[in-house]
């Protein structure tokens, strides 16, 4: 039996079509309801939803042999797993927005608001420039507006959040994209069935 982490909402049902595509099909998976696992024995295959940040750690700890994260999640927490394949999808960017108005002063200590604080502490560090983080959860785009900071580091789909609030990218920093990752020792003992649905779900990938 493969366990495959899913990622809850609307990538993770893209990813499970794509599954279902290759013949890992697992009908209940559709009904409605408050069930999170989901299983076909004679596919092999057990589906569980997680959310999406947490995906990683239970590839990571063994409790799925596979799951799909994004490459945002994987770059923050260098969680120990073998990255299997780009999915092509849930695209994105990891940016340095700002104020429209913003010029930066490289004598003064640069103040950058993020969730994502690794991603942002190696990029600056890569470009050896001083930096204080301040770690926020969520509407990180309220902080350069209110002074908290001059800069934030996050995920831009489409910038129109961005626009809305009269800031705008000054820099991105990697591209993003879901990636079908594996657990080390899954991957060992069950290589062939794995390397099976990696290669059924490339053969999709536009």
């Amino acid at each position: 039996m493969i366990n495959v982490a899913l990622p809850k909402g609307r990538l993770g049902e893209k990813v499970y079509s794509m599954f279902e595509e290759a013949g890992y099909e697992c009908s209940s998976i559709k009904e409605k309801g408050r069930k999170l696992i989901f299983e076909n024995e004679e596919a092999g295959v057990r589906y569980f939803w997680v959310k999406p940040s947490d995906v990683a750690i239970y590839v990571e700890r063994g409790a799925a042999d596979i799951g799909v994260a994004g490459k945002d999640i994987l770059l923050e927490y260098e969680p120990d797993i073998y990255e299997l394949l780009d999915m092509n999808m849930g695209k994105c960017r990891m940016c340095v927005a700002g104020m429209k108005s913003f010029r930066e002063d490289l004598n003064k200590t640069l103040k950058v608001a993020t969730k994502f604080v690794n991603i942002a502490k190696k990029y600056y560090a890569s470009k050896s420039r001083d930096i204080d983080i301040i770690k926020l959860n969520g509407s990180i785009e309220i902080a350069p507006i209110l002074n908290l900071s001059d800069v934030i580091v996050d995920i831009v789909e489409t910038g129109s959040t961005l626009k809305e609030n009269d800031l705008e990218v000054k820099e991105t920093i990697v591209d993003i994209s879901a990636r079908l990752i594996a657990n080390k020792s899954s991957f060992k003992f069950k290589t062939e069935e794995i390397e099976k649905i990696k290669e059924s779900l490339k053969s999709q990938i536009k």
